[in-house]
Order: C-alpha cells, then sequence, then structure tokens
C-alpha cells in the first residue's frame, strides 16, 4: 500500500474516495490506513439513505450485475442478476439495497460516470469459500 500511496502523491493525488455509506468499523479502518500518508479520506455517500442512493444510481443510467452473493444473506439465485428495479423488488427484508452488508457485490458497467459501456457476460455460477459467484467475462470499452 504505501508503494501504491507513493506513486498517488507523485502523481498529485491529494484524495481518496471511498463508496462506504454506514459501516463506522469500516470507515475507521480506512482511515487509519491512509493517516500520515498525506491523502484525505473522502466519503461522499456517507450516511445516504440506501433505499434511496440505489433508485437513483439505477435511475441515473448505472448497470450493474451482482456477481458474488452471500448465501447466509440471500438466496444463491440472485448471483448474475441485473442491479435494477426488479432485483430492488425482489430483496428480502433486511438486505440492504446497495449489499453494504456485504449481501452482495457488483460489477459496474455502464452508467453516466463511463465515457462507453462495458460489455460484459455472465458465466457459470458456482459456490467457493463461503460464497456464491457469478463468473464474469469482461470485453473492452465499447462506444
Amino acid at each position: 500500500m504505501g508503494e501504491c500511496v507513493r506513486e498517488l502523491k507523485a502523481e498529485g493525488v491529494q484524495a481518496v474516495a471511498f463508496g462506504d455509506l454506514f459501516l463506522q468499523d469500516i470507515r475507521a479502518y480506512r482511515e487509519k490506513q491512509l493517516a500520515g500518508t498525506g491523502l484525505e479520506p473522502l466519503f461522499p455517500l456517507w450516511l445516504e439513505p440506501t433505499d434511496k442512493l440505489a433508485r437513483e444510481m439505477i435511475d441515473s443510467g448505472l448497470n450493474a450485475k451482482l456477481v458474488c452473493v452471500d448465501p447466509k444473506k440471500l438466496d444463491p439465485s440472485f448471483a448474475g442478476r441485473e442491479f435494477d428495479d426488479a432485483l430492488l423488488r425482489d430483496l428480502p427484508g433486511g438486505v440492504d439495497p446497495c449489499g453494504e452488508n456485504g449481501e452482495f457485490h457488483t460489477c459496474v458497467y455502464a452508467g453516466p460516470m463511463f465515457a462507453g459501456s462495458i460489455a460484459i457476460e455472465i458465466g457459470e455460477v458456482i459456490g467457493r469459500d463461503g460464497f456464491v459467484f457469478a463468473d464474469t467475462f469482461v470485453s473492452p470499452l465499447r462506444g
């Protein structure tokens, strides 16, 4: 990590933004890791209501697939699904709509923050190391 920080500083980077929403222990860990490096940790989404944020992301044109599911928190059938309104409707109670408690992880492949979309294809869905993964194949950017 030290080498990465040195490279970022040499390139003029002054801060690192994290997408953490409400887990104080994760925020404290990130702040501790950057303490004394000269890089400021930023948390622009901190304490945003996750139900509202999930809908805003979808409405803005963000496209993502669930590529990892914790089967202790969410049914494995969610692996490989599109992160969309239908998914939000299907999430059981107690599952954070942004997966903030580790229920799922996504691969974002299109959105207003990208110059183009990334072509992805979902392959085999497999269980490994206590999680369920949707193998994801990525192609170069397209226009």
